[in-house]
Formats: C-alpha cells, structure tokens, sequence
C-alpha cells in the first residue's frame, strides 16, 4: 500500500467534482469540497457524495436530492474565507433540517472543507491530494482518499489492496481500507488514538465501449454521457465514425476507426466496463464478444434479432465458450419496453445496461 502519483491518463473521462474543484484551483480561487460522510434511513444521497464550490459562486455535484445545498453552499463560503472544517448534521429530528427542507425521514453528515490554496491560505484540504485523487481517478486506476473528519489529515493510498501500510495511515485501518476499495464503499473508522477516519474509494467512472457507429449509436452514446457513463464508440468503418456524427467524440480517444478487439485490448477492459455491439456484422461483432467474454466487464449486450443471436451463440460455442461463459451476453440488448426507433431501443439498452449495474430485478428478465 504506496502514496505515489499515477502515470500517464488513459484518456478523457466525465469531469467529477474533484475535476471541478482542481480547475477552478488553478484558475486562481478558492474552492471548498463537501463531501457525504454519513447516511441513515432515506438519505437522498450515498455516502462519498461530493460537491464543489466555487468563491465565484460554481457548484458542480450534489450532496442531497436539493435539500441542504443552500446551507452546505453558505458554510463552504464561511470556510473559505477561513472558519475551520466542519461536519454539518441534518435529521428530521434537528431544527436546522426543517428549515433547509430535509423531511425525507434520513439522516445526513456532510464534511466541508476549502483546498489548501494561494487564494485559500487556511484551507486544509493539500492541492497535491486533489490533483493525486482527480489523476487516479481519470487513469481508472483504485485509489482510497483518506482524511480525518476535522480536516487535519489528508492521505491518498494509491496500492489498496498491498500488505504495506503508507507513512500517516494508522496501521489498525490497514484492512478497513482494502476492505473499502474491494466493496467500492466508504467507511467510518476510528484509530487507535480516538480520530475518526473517513476512507472513500475512488472508483473509476462506469465506461460504455459501443461497437458500431450506427444510427443507435448516435443515441446511446449521448444518453449514456447524460447518465455519467464516460462512451468510446468503435468503428472501423471511418464513413460512420466521423466526428460530424458524433459532436463532442475525439477521433483517436473517444472515436476509434480501429478493429473492435484491438481497440478493446488497447483501452483496458475493466470491471466498471460495459460492451455492447451495434453493427449485425459477425466479422465485427464475434471478434468484439471474444475480447469481451474473457474480460471483466460487467455488461456484454449485443444488437440483433433472436435468430440472429442464436447463430452468434452458436458460433462462439464452436471456439471453445462454455454455456455459463456465453450466458453473460445480454441479447437481443435491451430491456423489452416495446421501444420502436433508434432513439428509443437506445433508451431500453442504456436501461439495462444501469439495472445490471445496480443489481436490480429487472437485470434478470429476458431481452427481446
């Protein structure tokens, strides 16, 4: 377990908070960071949720469903002007809930503190242990960031899952922090010496690999950007994957006119990975579900009528895949909503492309 610095970034990803708060950093102000550090009952927002604030007046991220935000808006502005961090407390049970409006029957902790800047002398938060957690983060590789709920102590533990324990981090929350990057939790733990630690895994954005440029596509890979996917579209075929078709998607980063499984192998496939295939052209497609299948993607789904993807089946039995192995591909994609039109059948994939993710009922039913 080392406190290092990431090597080169794999690519663009969806700016985060962290992201945010850098930049706005750099630009010269001062920022403040909030972050969830405690839930109970109905909380709107998962513990690790985080927001941004600008002295400029920006806000990007959410730490509630719209609840607090005023309120942890108004502290981070006294923070940065040099009050001390603080944990703000909100239940249905506390007066300063009510007025804020949080009735929904949770509780929520919220941990603000300003980075440590030119423009913010006082902050607590180093500038180093931002721009280290933004870097792993856009690199997908595991970090853990580390600190004590009164600001003191600031750690980012780039080798979780090491039997080593880096210089600052009590060695008795040693496993609660492997524990933590191996469940993609947070966690609350307490040293040895009575500090309470909150320990946040910083897990990579989902990623959606598309495997066709084709009019679907074109929804999938826009829907999937509004729900915080961070899309590649992949095709050989350079008369579809043109960035006139695909506004905002770099050619060579985020527009690939490689072969799907050499793309594949160049990108990275991880567990936070979704594949699907798009084109009905096996010499695409089959190559495409073979990279996929030996990787640990979460999500395989592949376009195609039934009979279509019984003959793909087949095929990929032939070359050596086991039933169970054949079993993770989601097809015909999609969820069956009855969608008609590319714009709706994209809905239907990016939807059960989320219920697989979050391990919901739905994940389980049939395609098409």
């Amino acid at each position: 377990m080392t406190v290092s610095s990431p090597g080169p970034l794999s690519g663009p990803q969806p700016l985060t908070p962290l992201d945010h708060a850098l930049l706005w950093v750099r630009e010269g102000h001062a920022v403040a960071l909030a972050t969830v550090v405690g839930t109970w009952g109905s909380s709107p927002r998962p513990a690790g949720s985080l927001m941004a604030i600008s002295s400029t007046g920006r806000v990007e991220g959410s730490v509630s469903g719209g609840c607090v935000e005023t309120d942890v808006i108004t502290a981070a502005q006294a923070i940065m002007d040099g009050a001390a961090p603080e944990v703000l407390s909100y239940g249905v049970s506390s007066d300063r809930a009510w007025e804020v409006g949080l009735a929904c029957g949770g509780k929520l902790d919220v941990l603000v503190e300003a980075v440590r800047s030119p423009a913010c002398p006082s902050g607590t938060l180093p500038e180093n242990v931002l721009a280290d957690a933004c870097a792993y983060q856009n690199a997908r590789r595991p970090a853990v960031l580390a600190r004590t709920l009164d600001g003191v102590k600031h750690l980012l533990i780039s080798d979780p899952d090491s039997d080593s324990v880096p210089s600052g981090l009590p060695p008795e929350l040693a496993q609660a922090v492997r524990t933590a990057v191996a469940s993609g939790r947070c966690a609350n733990e307490p040293d040895a010496q009575g500090h309470h630690w909150f320990l946040q895994p910083l897990t990579p954005p989902p990623r959606l690999l598309i495997v066709g440029a084709v009019h679907i596509a074109q929804h999938l890979a826009l829907l999937a950007r509004m729900t915080g996917f961070s899309p590649v579209v992949i095709d050989p075929r350079s008369a579809l994957a043109t960035p006139e078709r695909f506004p905002g998607f770099i050619p060579g980063t985020t527009l690939l006119t490689d072969w799907p499984d050499d793309a594949l192998d160049e990108l990275g496939v991880d567990s936070m990975t979704a594949i699907v295939t798009l084109t009905h052209d096996a010499k695409l497609d089959d190559p495409t579900l073979e990279a996929a299948l030996k990787s640990p993607a979460f999500y395989i789904g592949a376009l195609g009528s039934r009979k279509t993807q019984a003959s793909r089946m087949e095929r990929l039995r032939e070359i050596g895949f086991s039933e169970q192995e054949i079993s993770r591909i989601h097809g015909p994609v999609g969820l069956a909503i009855g969608a008609i039109g590319a714009e709706e059948i994209a809905v239907s994939i990016l939807a059960q492309i989320v219920a697989v993710r979050r391990k919901a009922a739905l994940a389980e039913h049939p395609g098409w």
